[in-house]
Order: C-alpha cells, then sequence, then structure tokens
C-alpha cells in the first residue's frame, strides 16, 4: 500500500503492526495527489477541510482513479451563517465520498447528525504531545493561579462569569482578537472588565511561553462551548497534563469520551456555576487535584509525541485497508 499524505515529516517508509508494508509520497495540492493515484493507493489528509473537500469531489467525478481517501483530524463546524447554511448540504454529500475518517474524539454525536459521519466509517486515534521530549522543567501540580489558554471554540466568558464567584487567583495569556475570532472562540469582555483576580501573562506563542504560563498553574481550565463538535483544547489538554497539572474541561467531544480514568475534571459547557464548582473542589481538595494530575500525566506519557501518533495512524489506516477491526477502535455515537 502507498500513502500519499500532507502530513508534515511522515515516515518515508513504514511497516503496521499488522504486517503491511508500503511507503509514503509527500503531497500539498489536488493536483500532487493526483499524480499518484491508484487502487493500491490511500490519499492521507490531515486536517484540511478544503483540501479533503475537493478530493471527495475528484472521486464522485472520477471514480476510476480508485484511491482511497481517509481524513484525519477534520475540524468541522455547524453551519451557523445564511451562506454556510446554504453550502451545507453539498458539503455533506461531497464528504458521503470520503472512505474513512480518523477522528482525535470518540462522541460523533454532532458530526452523525450535521455531516452523516458515523461510526461505522470512523476510528479512534490518540492525539500526541505536542511539548513531548522539549520539556526541561520538572512536572508537577503545585502553582500559583487558575490557568485558562487557547483559541479553538474557547469559553472565556464563562471562565470569567466563574471566576468572579471565586477568591483564587487566575490568569489568561494575551488574548489575540483576530485569532480568537478565527477560531471560534468566545471572548466578549474588554481587558478593563475583567473579574479582579484575573491578570494577563504575556505569551508569544513560542513552546517556551507555553510552558513558562502552564507551570507556575495549579489547575488549567479549557471551557469549550456548546457548539463544539470536535476535541477542541486536545493540544492544550495534552500539554498541560504533560507538566503534570490537573486540567479541568467541559464535558462534550473530546474531553470525558477520550479521558475514561480520572484524568481530567469536567463540568457541563456554558454553566458558569458548575464550573465555579469543580474549580473550588479542585483548589481545594489536594488528593483530588494531585490524583487527577497524575493520572493525566500517565495519559500523556503513554501517548508520546509526534513519532508515536504517527505509528498509531499508520496502524489504524493499515487496519481499515485490510477491512480489519478491533474493539480498541470501537466509537460511541452517543445520542442526545
Amino acid at each position: 500500500m502507498r500513502i500519499v499524505t500532507n502530513f508534515a515529516r511522515f515516515p518515508a517508509r513504514w511497516k503496521a503492526a499488522s504486517g503491511l508494508e508500503g511507503n509514503t509520497i509527500p503531497a500539498a495540492t489536488v493536483g500532487q495527489f493526483l499524480q499518484h493515484g491508484g487502487r493500491d493507493t490511500v490519499w492521507l489528509v490531515n486536517c484540511d477541510p478544503g483540501l479533503t473537500l475537493r478530493l471527495a469531489a475528484v472521486k464522485a467525478a472520477a471514480p476510476w482513479i480508485g484511491s482511497r481517501l481517509v481524513a484525519a483530524d477534520l475540524v468541522l463546524r455547524a453551519p451557523r451563517s445564511a451562506a454556510s447554511r446554504m453550502v451545507h448540504p453539498l458539503r455533506r454529500l461531497l464528504l458521503s465520498n470520503v472512505d474513512h475518517f480518523i477522528h482525535y474524539f470518540r462522541d460523533l454525536t454532532g458530526y452523525t447528525r450535521e455531516f452523516g459521519v458515523s461510526a461505522g466509517r470512523s476510528s479512534f486515534v490518540p492525539f500526541k504531545v505536542n511539548l513531548y521530549g522539549r520539556v526541561a522543567v520538572e512536572p508537577g501540580p503545585e502553582g500559583e493561579y487558575i490557568l485558562c489558554l487557547g483559541r479553538s471554540m474557547r469559553d472565556f466568558d464563562t471562565f470569567f462569569d466563574a471566576m468572579e464567584q471565586l477568591p483564587y487567583p487566575a490568569a489568561i495569556t494575551r488574548p489575540a482578537p483576530d485569532l480568537m475570532r478565527r477560531h471560534g472562540a468566545r471572548f466578549t469582555r474588554g481587558l478593563d472588565a475583567l473579574p479582579s483576580n484575573v491578570r494577563i501573562l504575556d505569551d508569544d506563542g513560542s513552546d517556551e511561553a507555553m510552558i513558562r504560563v502552564v507551570k507556575n498553574a495549579k489547575l488549567v481550565v479549557l471551557p469549550i462551548l456548546k457548539t463544539s463538535l470536535v476535541a477542541s483544547g486536545i493540544s492544550t489538554c495534552l500539554n498541560a497534563m504533560s507538566l503534570g497539572k490537573c486540567v479541568i474541561g467541559s464535558e462534550g467531544p473530546g474531553m470525558l469520551d477520550v479521558f475514561e480514568n480520572g484524568e481530567v475534571l469536567a463540568a457541563p459547557p456554558e454553566d458558569a456555576a458548575a464550573l465555579a464548582a469543580v474549580m473550588r473542589r479542585a483548589w481545594e481538595d489536594e488528593e483530588l487535584r494531585k490524583r487527577t494530575a497524575a493520572a493525566g500525566y500517565r495519559y500523556a506519557q503513554q501517548q508520546g509525541g509526534e513519532a508515536e501518533l504517527y505509528r498509531r495512524v499508520i496502524d489504524q489506516v493499515a487496519c481499515w485497508y485490510k477491512g480489519e477491526s478491533g474493539a480498541d477502535n470501537a466509537i460511541r455515537s452517543q445520542a442526545k
């Protein structure tokens, strides 16, 4: 089998756990993918909805090419604007030409409802720790403040409302409004209207800045909007776990469906009172906080970094390609 992919630094030669072997050809455009087609070829697209939809259109128009299309980490948003609702039926139709999906979350309720992406066409692969092997500081659960950071579908408004109910010190990284809007975050307060116990930390976007602000946190809070259909915040979550921090997230895809053994604490999304209660408990209950942080740290170490993620992706693609299945890859499509 041959894999044509836009994954950066993907192994040029590989052997899956199933014994299947093959090679990789890098590609970034539809034309480059089309140069390498055939029934022994898998087009593996990483985190690029536009490229995925264009290749799906190619498959529909020219099925004789024979390449199978696998979309990994396809981040989709439910249509909200009039324009997105108009093109939604076409997007849904094109997605029906994707042969398989690899997700970093298990709960496909929203994807099935909005896009027809079902468990039968999907598999789950645990994500990687972006800071893996690059952290020189000693991991630990202690810190000075409750930290809220990130952009993807973050609900800063609920975090601020919750912090107004608590006496503890908190912090956020300096917001970048344009990036937050682009990634669907909700941050409607002006900087002069933040709760008095929330301070702003400088952040230049580097790994070093991430390590600096997280290592000084006692809790890392990742509030996610109800409308998120994917594992929003999974990268930040795993980075915080790798630094030994207790993470509090929002119930929904990419949280309790992924972390099932006490690795995180969670509150219902967009519920400030519930979030405040969880933060209060974690701040004051040292045993709970340390137990959660230790479980999260073990999970992060087990997942590893980029090389380990690529191994899991290769094994899953090979398993699917050979028509195999395994209980570990099952995804629950939970009805609401």
